[in-house]
């Protein structure tokens, strides 16, 4: 007498490998649109609302300008916050700055430096949740992500609407849109986050399910 292990048929299924955590899927798609778009409204309303603040900072200290930079950041921190997939940041931004590139409305950078500011921006939002491997979605780093944005947004600013700017110029305006970057695209984009969570509309997304699982 013995015993003998029956070998699996053909006919049964193997194990499904789990979907990558990193892969894009068509909810991602459309709901990083949404918020690209949305997000784009605001540009279009900050395109001309910022000038009145505009006018009063300048003259008090060249490069505090810089302080009003924030609005135009956020898309890409927000994103990523939501999705947390790779591209989510320049994604979103790029979305952002599409809307205000084709609208022009209060718009006197033109179509193509819009776009390419977008993806700067969103660049360096993308950046900073790269070099955490997109594993950390925390306050910090979305304050890092947000200094990111604006750094790389107020580098490429420097070189195209500022070039031959003296020193003290350069390091208010950079200190000043980092500001508005970490407050603005940082913080508050990291609340607004939470805020959406916390009503489950993403429970489809790993942050929605994080902050249910919270309360």
């Amino acid at each position: 007498m013995h015993a003998s292990a029956s070998a699996p048929t053909s006919t049964e299924a193997a194990p499904s490998a789990a979907p990558s955590p990193y892969r894009w899927r068509v909810v991602d798609i459309v709901v990083a649109s949404v918020i690209g778009v949305a997000s784009g409204l605001v540009f279009l309303l900050w395109n001309v609302a910022y000038r009145g603040p505009s006018a009063l900072l300048e003259p008090l200290l060249p490069g505090l300008q810089g302080l009003l930079d924030g609005p135009w950041l956020f898309a890409g921190v927000l994103g990523a916050l939501i999705i947390r997939k790779p591209g989510a940041a320049v994604f979103t931004e790029v979305v952002a700055a599409g809307v205000s590139a084709l609208t022009l409305i209060g718009n006197t950078w033109g179509a193509f430096l819009t776009l390419e500011a977008g993806l700067i921006q969103g660049l360096g939002a993308e950046l900073v949740f790269l070099l955490f491997f997109y594993r950390r979605w925390s306050l910090p780093v979305a304050i890092l992500a947000g200094i990111g944005a604006a750094l790389a947004g107020g580098v490429n600013n420097l070189l195209l609407w500022y070039a031959g700017a003296d020193l003290s110029f350069v390091l208010v305006y950079l200190v000043s849109t980092s500001i508005s970057g970490a407050i603005v695209a940082g913080l508050l984009s990291w609340l607004l986050a939470r805020g959406l969570a916390a009503t489950g509309a993403l429970d489809r997304f790993a942050s929605g399910r994080e902050a249910r699982a919270r309360v």
